[in-house]
């Protein structure tokens, strides 16, 4: 099916407002648009997105390395969250990346019923970024939609975007994470068979198979909340490749505190609340079960001092 046709189905049953683009981690700068494309549709128009399930940048630049911050079944619920009614996922192909500004603005307007067009200030449509803001507001007057421009939106100086919230990531820092997200970082795993070193030094880790590209935070030891059967519980999570143990695997590890059931087979999602430490290799076994120790007691504090601010 390609992207006429995958338009073509969707057949909204009012006008729609729209805006358009990947919005991944849908952070504190996405939920500004989304806000406001919430009160531009008001009653009389559908408030709508249109996401790419895949990153333009993995087409445009194939050799170029992508994680994301959300799957798109998380996208989708937090859009809704934020009062999007439709939300259209659009695979963005080669074939895509060919179809001209014209066209694309067209097949909007008449297969999503395009009333009003919300967009960032570097917005661009169709090959090679031919629809600028410029491009969209002339378009508009012909076609018969309107063009709001936001302004960036910035926090302590600097714009919100995911690269940033990426980089942030990468070293550990989950508290800015969680503030330009607007809620805690997360994810979803599935837990596998591991190779019980945890369990034979006292402490049994759940071993989380990852989606590709999912984003990971930096290698350490993190305090983290793990749900599961829909109950939150205290847990510690270590990210890395287990240098102790000379293994070269990238591996996600959730220790569940006061907690013994079977795992396996389950799905469990992980919020990052503090990162406790970096990666160490240890002298000996009862340095690192020591360690250890010593994690599960600073993330059982950093996870009480969260609940308390939770509840204040």
């Amino acid at each position: 099916m390609n992207f006429h046709q995958q338009l073509a189905s969707i057949a909204p049953d009012k006008g729609t407002v729209l805006t358009v683009g990947v919005f991944d981690g849908v952070h504190q700068g996405h939920r500004h648009l989304l806000r406001r494309l919430v009160e531009r549709a008001g009653s009389d128009y559908l408030p709508t997105v249109l996401t790419f399930t895949n990153h333009p940048i993995s087409v445009l630049r194939p050799g170029v390395e992508i994680s994301y911050l959300t799957s798109l079944d998380e996208r989708v619920r937090l859009m809704k969250e934020q009062g999007i009614e439709l939300v259209v996922p659009l695979d963005f192909t080669q074939e895509l990346s060919q179809v001209s500004a014209d066209d694309f603005t067209a097949t909007l307007v008449e297969s999503l019923r395009m009333k009003g067009l919300v967009a960032g200030p570097d917005s661009t449509f169709g090959r090679d970024r031919q629809g600028d803001i410029g491009f969209l507001k002339k378009k508009g007057s012909e076609l018969g939609f309107w063009v709001e421009v936001l302004d960036p939106f910035m926090m302590d100086g600097e714009l919100v975007k995911s690269r940033r919230i990426r980089s942030s990531l990468e070293e550990g820092n989950v508290a800015a994470c969680a503030r330009l997200l607007g809620r805690k970082y997360g994810f979803e795993g599935l837990v596998v068979k591991g190779d019980q070193r945890g369990a034979g030094m006292g402490f049994p880790t759940a071993n989380l198979q990852m989606a590709p590209q999912t984003a990971l935070p930096g290698d350490g030891v993190y305090a983290t909340w793990v749900t599961i059967d829909g109950v939150k519980r205290p847990s510690a999570t270590s990210i890395g490749i287990r240098p102790h143990f000379g293994l070269s695997e990238r591996l996600v590890e959730v220790f569940v505190m006061d907690f013994s059931a079977d795992l396996y087979g389950q799905r469990l999602n992980v919020e990052f609340v503090s990162k406790l430490r970096g990666q160490e290799s240890f002298p000996g076994l009862e340095e690192l079960i020591a360690q250890i120790d010593r994690d599960v007691a600073g993330a059982r504090a950093a996870l009480d001092q969260d609940r308390k601010a939770d509840g204040a």
